[in-house]
C-alpha cells in the first residue's frame, strides 16, 4: 500500500463528519426504524452502501485518468478538494437552522422496498460521483494508488456510513429527541460546518 494510515484516518474522519450532517437518508433511517424497528432500517442501509462502494471506485478511476493525462492535475485537484470542503462547510452554516425533510419514497415498508429505496437514493444522485471526485484528491495521490489502496479507500467509504446508519437505527429514540429540537439540529449543523471548513484548511498542509 502507498497510502498512509494518517491519510486514511483523516479521510475516515471526513466521512464521519459528513455522515453526522442530517439529511434525507439520515431521517429516513429514523423513520423506518420508528415504523418497523431495526428490521426495517438495515435494508435501507445496505442499499445505500452499494452506492458508497460504486461512486468512490468510479471517481478514483476517473481522477486517476485525469492525472495521467495532465501534468500538475493532482495539485489543482488537491486545492479543489480543499475548496469543496470549505464551500460545504459554509453552506451548512448558512442553512444551520433549516428543518429536515424526508423523502416518503425512502420510508416505504418492506425489506425489498427499503433496499431499493436506499440504492436509488445513492445511485440516482449524480452529485455523489462529483463529490468523491472533488474530495478524494485532497487525501490521496490517485495517480499512484495500488489495488490494495483502492480497496482500503472504497472499504472505508462503505463501512463508515454503514456503521453510522446502523448505530443511528439502534439509537433511534435518542436521535428522535434530537431531531425534535430545532436548537439541537442548528447546533449540530454549525459544528459539522465548522469541522468541514477545518478539514478543507488542513488538506493543503497534509
Amino acid at each position: 500500500m502507498t497510502v498512509t494510515v494518517s491519510a486514511l484516518a483523516l479521510y475516515a474522519g471526513a466521512l464521519l463528519i459528513l455522515f453526522l450532517t442530517p439529511g434525507p437518508v439520515w431521517v429516513a433511517m429514523i423513520a423506518r426504524t420508528l415504523t418497523g424497528g431495526l428490521a426495517a432500517a438495515w435494508p435501507l442501509a445496505l442499499g445505500v452502501v452499494v452506492g458508497d462502494v460504486v461512486w468512490p471506485f468510479l471517481a478514483i478511476l476517473g481522477v486517476a485518468w485525469i492525472v495521467e493525462q495532465y501534468d500538475g492535475a493532482m495539485t489543482v485537484l488537491r486545492w479543489v478538494a480543499a475548496a469543496t470542503f470549505i464551500a460545504m462547510g459554509v453552506m451548512i452554516l448558512r442553512k444551520a437552522g433549516d428543518t429536515i425533510g424526508a423523502d416518503s419514497r425512502l420510508t416505504r415498508p418492506g425489506a425489498a422496498a427499503g433496499f431499493v429505496a436506499g440504492l436509488a437514493a445513492i445511485l440516482g444522485n449524480p452529485k455523489a460521483i462529483l463529490f468523491y471526485m472533488g474530495m478524494l484528491p485532497g487525501f490521496f495521490d490517485l495517480g499512484a494508488l495500488t489495488r490494495a489502496d483502492i480497496t482500503a479507500i472504497v472499504t472505508l467509504s462503505a463501512i463508515m456510513p454503514l456503521v453510522g446508519n446502523l448505530v443511528l437505527a439502534v439509537s433511534v429514540d435518542r436521535a428522535r429527541r434530537l431531531l425534535a429540537s430545532p436548537r439541537a439540529v442548528r447546533r449540530m449543523n454549525r459544528g459539522a460546518g465548522i469541522a468541514l471548513i477545518l478539514v478543507g484548511l488542513v488538506i493543503p498542509l497534509a
